[in-house]
């Protein structure tokens, strides 16, 4: 692959002469009047984003689609889906949006009919698939960026489930949602998983198992030696943890499973995204209780709107009912000071966010 820094038109022209360009795919992240893109378009380049080429892919190598959304639990539980095929000797194709420990997020074996794919709600990336099964997790509403109301994004779901031959998923995450064409669970399988949501995870991936006709044994055995991926409870040194958590119904989660491994649980929040903030600023009330002692990091910010209000970690904390176990902090020496004495006091400390937090902490450890 050859790799270009540069976004401009020039390098657009160039290539297309040099040898036609076939597709230009670009990421949600380019603006609509990038000088790249603009371009594609003026040369009548078809032009799309990475799910309408990998639905290509899909559809040309005429491969069973193994999708896995809802908005909590997709990587853990697409990476987990992966690990056990492999571990039964299936070695799948497979798009995961994590580094794993244990293989390339990606991987594409030309033997096998299945395709694993973390299918992603934001911008309606999922909407251009047609899955074979569809793992659903949880839902709850989220991207409002993308959609302008809860009513609006179940909706988007429910389309995702009508377009999958089957789906899996629970009772309690709207799994009205979605047609008889589905099996849907009311508990988790008893598994010996650390946290209440890495067994729902793996509840839904042994189904998968068992509808591919494995043995409950083997199926077993191969899930709950799931060694994890990166950002999720990611041990990166004695009682330091990273997670991915930055929603509420996430921290709850990441709260609870580091309480089933200490009794005493510290934790560093980076909030993501101003505009999410404004949708989950209610939800910031007893999703932190289980925590001993807990940090409170200005938000990263990344998509925003300009035009909106740029909450403030006071205004965020506000309505915490351990609002008094928080202490307000920047990512500099004196809190990494401060984490590196709750370890050494037996403390778990876990650090959550989808930004800076975790690059920070692995940069501290290397230094």
């Amino acid at each position: 692959v050859t790799v270009s820094y540069n976004q401009n038109e020039n390098d657009i022209y160039q290539l297309h002469r040099e040898q036609a360009i076939d597709w230009f795919v670009y990421t949600a992240a380019l603006p609509e009047n990038n000088p790249e893109l603009v371009t594609a378009r003026e040369l009548g380049i078809r032009s799309g984003k990475r799910d309408d080429f990998l639905a290509y892919i899909i559809k040309e190598n005429d491969l069973s689609l193994l999708a896995v959304a809802g908005t909590h639990g997709k990587t853990t539980t697409t990476a987990m889906l992966t690990w056990a095929l492999r571990e039964l000797d299936q070695t799948p194709s497979y798009a995961i949006g994590s580094t794993l420990s244990w293989g390339s997020s990606g991987h594409f074996n030309p033997k096998s009919p299945y395709f694993v794919y973390e299918c992603d709600e934001f911008d309606r990336n999922f909407l251009q698939f047609t899955p074979k099964v569809s793992l659903i997790t949880a839902v709850s509403y989220d991207h409002p960026e993308t959609y302008a109301s809860e009513a609006e994004y179940l909706d988007a779901f429910k389309q995702f489930g009508q377009q999958s031959g089957h789906v899996i998923t629970w009772k309690d995450q709207h799994g009205e949602l979605f047609s008889d064409r589905a099996d849907v669970f009311a508990k988790p399988f008893p598994l010996k998983l650390a946290g209440e949501h890495n067994r729902r995870n793996a509840t839904l991936v042994l189904q998968q198992l068992f509808r591919m006709g494995y043995s409950r044994e083997r199926a077993v055995e191969a899930v709950e030696s799931f060694p994890g991926t990166a950002r999720r409870f990611e041990r990166l040194a004695p009682n330091l943890f990273s997670d991915y958590a930055h929603h509420p119904d996430e921290i709850k989660a990441t709260i609870q499973m580091a309480r089933e491994l200490s009794d005493k649980v510290a934790v560093v929040y980076q909030p993501h995204q101003n505009i999410r903030q404004h949708l989950v600023r209610d939800r910031y009330t007893t999703c932190f209780e289980g925590v001993d002692f807990a940090y409170w990091l200005p938000t990263y910010l990344t998509r925003e709107d300009p035009d909106l209000e740029l909450l403030s970690p006071e205004q965020l904390t506000a309505k915490l009912t351990n609002r008094s176990r928080f202490a307000l902090a920047d990512m500099n020496s004196e809190l990494w000071d401060r984490i590196q004495i709750l370890r050494n006091d037996g403390y778990l400390v876990v650090c959550m966010g989808a930004g800076t937090i975790d690059g920070w902490l692995r940069e501290k450890l290397l230094a």
